[in-house]
């Protein structure tokens, strides 16, 4: 079962790191990212980001992420820390952590969760410029093609490999 947090306050990476790991021994590979508040690349000075979410909303949508990337591969544990509130530059706003008993499973689940978060999860960006303009953040094309490459994955379950890709031979079938 997967942590989910949607909080205001900046998140220790390393705490979060020893909580997922803590008393565990089969954990092989983690995977982790963390987005931050980055300099806005239109040529505008950004000064600030704020982030805007409907809580109930927004904790069941990423708990329906997360639910798909543990379907998708074997995790031992995910964590998902979304901010929300004003956030001014270098700050961090989200971390994705996997376990898993390979590197495979942890680097590629994490890499589903941050594109699907970028494009699934409810949150809504407000950039704040140095000129005293806001602007809100629309979608990126480059954001939805990263989301179709995982739609475009086509995975069957057999049995109880639920990270079977069409194709993969099954070490035994049902």
């Amino acid at each position: 079962m997967a942590r989910i947090l949607v909080q205001a306050d900046p998140f220790d990476t390393g705490a979060e790191l020893a909580a997922l790991t803590a008393g565990r021994d089969d954990i092989g590979g983690l995977g982790c990212f963390v987005g931050l508040v980055r300099q806005n690349l239109t040529g505008r000075r950004l000064v600030a980001m704020t982030l805007e979410h409907y809580p109930t909303m927004t904790e069941k949508s990423l708990a329906r992420i997360a639910a798909e990337a543990e379907t998708r591969w074997s995790l031992l544990g995910c964590t998902i820390i979304h901010r929300y509130g004003r956030l001014t530059l270098g700050e961090p706003i989200v971390l994705v952590l996997t376990a898993s008993a390979h590197r495979a499973a942890a680097l590629d689940s994490t890499t589903f969760l941050i594109d699907w978060l970028k494009t699934q999860a409810p949150f809504w960006k407000n950039e704040e410029f140095e000129d005293g303009e806001r602007e809100w953040v629309a979608a990126r094309k480059e954001d939805d093609e990263a989301t179709d490459k995982w739609k475009k994955a086509l995975l069957c379950r057999v049995g109880d490999v639920p990270s079977a890709r069409v194709g993969d031979a099954p070490s035994s079938l049902p």
